[in-house]
């Protein structure tokens, strides 16, 4: 039986556009000696605000171009988790499952880490499991794999609208704050805001390759 192996980059807090393109994968592989581009989602996620979207951004250790991404270490000088989770509180305590939910999410944010490698790893490990998506993770110290049957590494990128790639169809869900409906925010977005039906909103929302 063949085995669809996806590899991607790790991003923070990733978008729908990312859950699209890995929900029907049986595994996703992730490169930790890839090298670590700027303007990526490597350190950012988006969130609805009453009035706007907002990127949250995680600070990083200096700003040297091409180290591999398992070396990027977060700039805890910078009191950026306070910003995130007062940011996702004042975005989404009013959400119907985030009493549910972000705790979850809370917990892994105080065990502090200090490689944006592994705060990504355990956030996007919570995710697949809160939405029930039985996608299995991998890091690979190889650069290819001859298993691999799509890799979407360096497409997602904040500089190109998801609209320009061929990976997600938006599927409009419940969001607070007006009618007008935004695409391709961060999971939690979806996972506040419709709790267990996330799951099927994101293979609703996949495009077939």
């Amino acid at each position: 039986m063949n085995i669809n192996v996806v590899a991607a980059d790790l991003h923070y807090l990733p978008s729908l556009e990312f859950f699209a393109c890995i929900a029907e994968a049986d595994e996703v592989v992730f490169f930790p000696e890839d090298r670590y581009q700027r303007q990526s989602y490597f350190n950012r996620t988006r969130i609805r605000l009453a009035n706007k979207v907002e990127t949250l951004s995680v600070p990083i250790v200096g700003r040297r171009p091409r180290i591999p991404l398992k070396e990027i270490q977060i700039d805890q000088r910078q009191d950026w988790l306070k910003i995130h989770v007062r940011g996702i509180r004042s975005a989404y305590g009013k959400a119907p499952f985030f009493e549910y939910y972000f705790p979850y999410f809370e917990q892994v944010f105080e065990e502090q880490h200090a490689s944006l490698w592994e705060l990504n790893w355990r956030l996007l490990t919570l995710c697949l499991k809160l939405l029930g998506l039985p996608v299995k993770m991998r890091a690979s110290l190889a650069s290819e794999s001859d298993e691999i049957l799509m890799d979407i590494r360096g497409c997602l990128v904040p500089s190109v609208p998801f609209s320009e790639r061929n990976f997600y169809s938006p599927v409009p869900y419940f969001q607070l704050f007006g009618s007008d409906f935004d695409p391709n925010l961060s999971v939690l977005d979806l996972l506040f805001c419709e709790g267990t039906a996330a799951k099927s909103i994101i293979l609703m929302s996949a495009k077939k390759q």
